[in-house]
């Protein structure tokens, strides 16, 4: 059966008509929105690649985390900037690391708020790889070595889990790290602790803020020997399986716009809540090009995050959660 033109014309005269038909919808509780912490007091230093996101003490993530829950996002996700680097990453499983401190703040003063660990140790690794470096003869080469990270992995996901986060997200791509953290924590009893699994994380050009957010740049080498090579759909599902084997509870595909395919195939596939992270390379994208006046800020703030909607996650990671939930409300 066909309709006429003009009875699709007559449905997107008014914004209540628009709304009335809309097929995919945003709401606050679908943003998590990224802190990076770093040691000190009273910091809230302006990452220069990414206007208008911050290095921030602890005192000004509970500020952060009192401000998403009163806007009703999903919740935040913690990553650590630690006082001092090593080769076994202390900082990120240490009792007194940033994170675990942040986190046990936050949830004193705001324990209703969902609050995820990033699991990954580029942070707190000297040399910026997110796993343990073996260097090979003659020095000029190494290999990531899996099993050995995978032990330090599990001990930052127990370390979060007893500092109160609610959500395990391991986003270092080693084989086997889900499997391993849940074992871990069934045994330390965080039998009840979810796992949001960075399960198709693609080795991109998008993440370059971000490492500057982080102090996370690999000091030699690059990350494409275990993140994912971004042309394989068929390879990013087999991950995303592995992990869903291996007990994970969430998935996320990482980043979201160059990968939309990726997340609707997903979508299709699997039936677990679905996260996709908008990546500081497409926040810092699209505010250039907003701070010149090439684009309209409200509007594609929206679109962005609807496409990545429409495509099928329930979940964004996002540094325009905020900036959403003010247009969305």
């Amino acid at each position: 059966m066909s309709f006429p033109v003009t009875r699709l014309r007559r449905m997107r005269q008014s914004e209540p008509l628009r709304a009335l038909v809309r097929e995919t919808r945003l709401v606050p509780t679908n943003f998590i929105y990224p802190l990076f912490v770093c040691p000190g007091a009273g910091i809230r230093k302006e990452i220069s690649s990414m206007p208008g996101v911050f290095n921030i003490s602890v005192d000004e993530a509970v500020k952060e985390a009192r401000e998403a829950k009163s806007l009703g996002l999903g919740g935040i996700i913690l990553f650590g900037l630690p006082e001092k680097k090593d080769e076994t990453a202390t900082g990120a499983w240490a009792e007194d690391g940033i994170v675990q401190r942040a986190t046990r703040a936050i949830k004193k003063e705001v324990p209703e708020l969902v609050v995820i660990g990033d699991v990954c140790l580029c942070e707190y690794m000297s040399h910026g790889h997110c796993g343990v470096v073996q260097k090979k003869a003659g020095g000029a080469d190494y290999e990531i070595l899996n099993d050995p990270t995978l032990e330090i992995l599990a001990k930052t996901a127990i370390s979060q889990a007893q500092a109160g986060m609610d959500i395990i997200a391991p986003s270092d791509m080693m084989d086997g790290r889900v499997a391993a953290i849940r074992k871990a924590l069934d045994q330390a009893g965080f039998i009840n602790t979810p796992i949001l699994s960075y399960a198709a994380k693609f080795a991109s050009g998008f993440y370059g803020p971000f490492r500057e957010a982080a102090d996370s740049a690999p000091q030699f080498g690059d990350r494409r020997g275990y993140q994912m090579d971004g042309a394989n759909l068929r390879e990013a599902m087999r991950e995303i399986a592995l992990d869903i084997e291996e007990g994970a509870d969430m998935i996320m595909v990482k980043p979201a716009m160059p990968y939309l395919d990726v997340i609707a195939e997903a979508r299709r596939r699997f039936d677990l809540p679905l996260a996709a992270y908008q990546v500081s390379g497409e926040y810092a994208m699209l505010q250039a090009a907003i701070k010149n006046g090439w684009l309209d800020r409200d509007r594609v703030i929206l679109e962005s995050l609807t496409s990545i909607r429409r495509a099928g996650a329930q979940i964004i990671l996002t540094y325009f959660a905020k900036d959403a939930a003010r247009l969305l409300s």
